[in-house]
C-alpha cells in the first residue's frame, strides 16, 4: 500500500510543482489557472462521494488498478494539451480521478489494518510525503538543466504508468465487491461528523504552516527568503520523519495518546515558531510542529474506517470530502483573518485550534476489527 500512496502522491507532486510552467506553456490568465485549480478540487470531492457505492459494487482493488494506469497518461496530456480550456477540462478529469484514488487507497489501507490488527496508516501516508520531497527535487533539477515540460512529463506519465501496471497485480484487497451498495447510504454519525471536523481543522493548521508559515518568517520576522522557504522543508521533514514511527508507536502506546500527544507538540512547536523572535527558531519550531502533526490525518483516517454501521471506502470517502474542504478552505481563511487582525494573531489563533482537535476528536487507542466497530484488545491482535 505504501508504494501506490507513493504513486499517487508523486503524480500529484509532479501536477502542483509543474503549476507554474503550466500556466506559462498554455497561456493561462490569472482566472482560468485559478478556475483550473478549483475544478480540481470540486472535481475530486465530487467523485469520493461516488467511491462507497462503487467499491461496493467492483472493489478497491479493481478501482485502484484503474485508476493507477489512467492517471499518468492524464498528467502527460496536460503538457500538450492544445490550448487554455483543453488544459482546464483536463485538470477536472486528473482531479476526478486523484479524488477516486485518493478516497479508495486509503479504504484499502483501513482494511488492512482491521484484517491484520496493526497500523500501516502512518507509513502509508509517508509514502506520501516522500513523494512530494522526490518531485520537487526532481522538478528543479530538471528545470535547472532545461529540460522541456512536455518531457519531463511524458517521461514522468511512462514511468508512473509502468510502475502501476506493475503494481496493479499486487495490491492487497481491500473493499470486496459485494454487487451492490446499501452500506453507501449510511447515515453520517455524530463520531464521523466530529472526526470530519477535527480533520478540516487538522487541515487547516496544515495550510497554515505550509501556506503562510514561509511568508510569516518574511514579512513578520524579516527572514531571509532562503531562510524563510526552509520553514516549508523543516515542516515536511518533521511530519515525514514522524509518519515513519508513527505506526511502532501507535502500537506500543495505543492510538488516542499518541493522537493527543502528537497534537501536543505540534501546538507546542508551532507556539515556538509563532511567538520566537529568532527566525531560526522558529524554522525549528515548525519542524516540531510537522512532527507532531505528522500522526494526526493517518489516524483519523484509521479511526472514521473502523466506525461501525457502513463499509470503511463508504466512511473513507466522507472524511476525505472534510480534509478537501479544509485544504480547499485553509489558506483562504488564514489570508482574510490576516487581513484584519493581522498574520501573527492569525497564526498565534492555530494552537488552540491543534490543542482542541487533540482533545475531542473520537480516536480508539485500539484498532477496530474488520466489519465491526469494537476495539481490539492488545492480546487480541494479529501479527
Amino acid at each position: 500500500m505504501i508504494a501506490v500512496f507513493f504513486l499517487n502522491g508523486l503524480t500529484l507532486s509532479t501536477y502542483i510543482v509543474r503549476a507554474p510552467s503550466f500556466k506559462s506553456a498554455h497561456h493561462l490568465t490569472d482566472g482560468q489557472f485559478g478556475l483550473s485549480g478549483l475544478l480540481f478540487a470540486l472535481a475530486a470531492i465530487a467523485c469520493m462521494q461516488l467511491v462507497g457505492p462503487l467499491a461496493a459494487r467492483v472493489g478497491t482493488r479493481a478501482m485502484l488498478r484503474c485508476t493507477l494506469a489512467v492517471m499518468p497518461p492524464l498528467l502527460a496530456g496536460l503538457a500538450v494539451a492544445p490550448g487554455p480550456w483543453w488544459y482546464i477540462g483536463g485538470s477536472a478529469v486528473l482531479g476526478a480521478v486523484h479524488g477516486t484514488t485518493d478516497a479508495a487507497m486509503n479504504a484499502t489501507a483501513v482494511a488492512v489494518e482491521q484484517r491484520g490488527g496493526r497500523p500501516v496508516m502512518n507509513r502509508c501516508h509517508a509514502g506520501w510525503s516522500i513523494s512530494a520531497v522526490v518531485a520537487s527535487l526532481t522538478t528543479a533539477a530538471l528545470a535547472h538543466a532545461g529540460v522541456s515540460l512536455t518531457t519531463h512529463l511524458v517521461v514522468a506519465g511512462a514511468l508512473l504508468l509502468a510502475a502501476g501496471l506493475l503494481l496493479g497485480p499486487h495490491l492487497p484487497a481491500g473493499t470486496a465487491a459485494r454487487g451492490s451498495a446499501p452500506a453507501a447510504r449510511a447515515p453520517w454519525t455524530r463520531p464521523l461528523l466530529l472526526l470530519g471536523v477535527t480533520a478540516t481543522a487538522l487541515m487547516i493548521c496544515e495550510g497554515g504552516a505550509l501556506g503562510w508559515g514561509g511568508i510569516f518568517l518574511h514579512d513578520i520576522r524579516h527572514a531571509s527568503v532562503s531562510l524563510a522557504a526552509a520553514a516549508i522543508t523543516a515542516y515536511t521533514g518533521g511530519q515525514t520523519v514522524g509518519r515513519l514511527f508513527g505506526d511502532r508507536l501507535s502500537l506500543r502506546r495505543g492510538r488516542r495518546p499518541v493522537f493527543r500527544c502528537g497534537a501536543a507538540i505540534a501546538a507546542a512547536g508551532l507556539t515556538a515558531a509563532v511567538l520566537s523572535p529568532s527566525a531560526p527558531l522558529a524554522v525549528a519550531g515548525f519542524a516540531l510542529t510537522g512532527l507532531g502533526s505528522s500522526v494526526l490525518i493517518p489516524l483519523v483516517f484509521s479511526a472514521a474506517g473502523g466506525l461501525p454501521g457502513a463499509e470503511p471506502a463508504t466512511l473513507v470517502a466522507r472524511l476525505t470530502t472534510f480534509t478537501y474542504t479544509g485544504i480547499l478552505l485553509g489558506p483562504a481563511l488564514i489570508g482574510w483573518s490576516a487581513e484584519y487582525v493581522g498574520l501573527l494573531p492569525t497564526m498565534a489563533g492555530l494552537i488552540p485550534l491543534l490543542l482542541l482537535a487533540g482533545a475531542v476528536a473520537p480516536v480508539p487507542s485500539r484498532p477496530a476489527s474488520a466489519g465491526s466497530g469494537a476495539e481490539v484488545p492488545v492480546a487480541g491482535r494479529a501479527g
